[in-house]
């Protein structure tokens, strides 16, 4: 899906740039100009970054009832 529709960023670009070593979400804003112009979509990129760099834990670590449901 488009993130960021003012520069044409997506979740899959996120990821991609996340996975091949990109360590900051200003070093993303750099390389692909997400959340750079309007600024609506950097909730999201934020997400989706946080998601890509460490594996979802941190998404996790806020959902406690689904990980008692993943563990029982």
């Amino acid at each position: 899906m488009i993130v960021c529709v003012c520069n044409r960023v997506s979740d899959r670009e996120i990821t991609r740039r996340a996975q091949q070593g990109c360590s900051s979400f200003d070093e993303l804003q750099m390389a692909t100009g997400v959340a750079t112009c309007c600024g609506r979509c950097e909730d999201c990129a934020r997400a989706v970054f946080a998601d890509a760099s460490d594996g979802g834990w941190q998404r996790l670590d806020h959902q406690p009832a689904l990980m008692l449901a993943a563990a029982a």
